[in-house]
């Protein structure tokens, strides 16, 4: 910027205001902003290398375990982690066994390493499928409204009104030893469970936000400029109504893992296996079943997995505070 200043005494001019063009700062978007403040919350960063590290632990667990986690080792069952010289059955510590041993001579971390694919996977696989029957239930009911509005309700509460954890008892015990019960060791049919009942959180919320973005003047903007419904939906209504869909994906990530972990404990999870090529082998869940028969001989056993369960429970947990902060619009002036 150019700043001249004019000298009364000599009537020169030498002061105008030119070229300013070179002073337009481009605005970040909304993402960008949310990104920003998401960044500055030490807790949800955490999280998220937590969530990453446990990712890749689970990708790479063919290369990062020490032992193949069905190898039985004769002689060296319940042996104790190596910061213990003597465990409390009298035997003594191995340096090639990190976390100790089970009761058959298998490594628990390298079991435990191979238990992060079933918990991830579970996390992450049957929330994608939710959010997208979830969002397209809610969607629908919330734009066209009337009798579909109702209809569509009225079958998201009977869902809600199952017990979750019930209802995903009752189909494993029944269905897991059909064909169906069989496919990827059990995991479809967890997977089947989770989708049943774990879509009506997203469609009431979706709903909601549709409810409200469909009276906005932007909406009623590309109606006038003849959109489709269908364009309007999902180019206009959609990604403004993501806000609550993500932090709502952050908090029901866990409470997947929190169930797999329950029902593998009970006995109903993962179906475990005996091929050592196979991706699934062993979930936390079934490891922290065979821990609590081994609490005394072997605690490392049951802690181990239930340690790992609670670390990326907690990163979620943290990550979607972090989310709710950093997207709440209310926040944005207080920040």
């Amino acid at each position: 910027m150019t700043i001249q200043v004019s000298h009364p005494s000599t009537g020169q001019t030498q002061a105008h205001i030119a070229d300013l063009t070179n002073m337009s700062v481009k605005p970040r978007s909304l993402w960008m902003d949310a990104w920003s403040r998401l960044i500055k919350n030490r807790a949800s960063v955490v999280g998220m290398v937590v969530i990453v590290a446990f990712t890749l632990l689970a990708l790479f667990a063919s290369v990062l375990a020490p032992h193949n986690p069905l190898q039985i080792n004769d002689g060296k069952g319940f042996l104790p982690p190596t910061w213990i010289e003597v465990g409390s059955n009298g035997k003594a510590s191995d340096p090639a066994f990190f976390f100790g041993t089970d009761t058959l001579g298998r490594d628990v971390l390298s079991r435990t390493l191979y238990g992060a694919r079933v918990s991830m996977t579970v996390g992450f696989l049957p929330t994608f499928i939710v959010i997208i029957i979830g969002t397209i239930v809610g969607l629908f009911a919330g734009y066209r409204g009337g009798r579909i509005d109702n209809l569509l309700m009225r079958l998201t509460d009977v869902f809600y009104a199952f017990p979750d954890l019930l209802f995903f008892i009752i189909v494993m015990v029944t269905l897991r030893q059909t064909y169906i019960g069989q496919l990827l060791n059990g995991l479809f049919l967890l997977f089947s469970a989770l989708a049943v009942v774990g879509w009506v959180s997203f469609a009431r919320i979706v709903r909601g936000q549709t409810l409200s973005l469909k009276e906005k003047e932007f909406i009623e903007a590309a109606r006038c400029m003849g959109a489709t419904d269908t364009r309007i939906m999902y180019r206009h209504i959609l990604p403004n109504a993501l806000s609550p869909v993500i932090i709502l994906t952050a908090i029901s990530i866990p409470g997947y893992i929190i169930t797999e972990a329950i029902l593998g404990y009970l006995g109903l999870g993962l179906i475990p296996s005996t091929n050592p090529n196979d991706f699934f082998i062993t979930s936390w869940g079934a490891s922290m079943l065979e821990g609590q028969t081994a609490i005394n001989a072997q605690p490392w056993l049951l802690l181990a997995p239930a340690i790992a369960v609670s670390l990326v429970v907690l990163a979620f947990t943290f990550l979607g505070d972090g989310l709710r902060d950093a997207l709440d619009p209310r926040l944005q002036g207080t920040q």
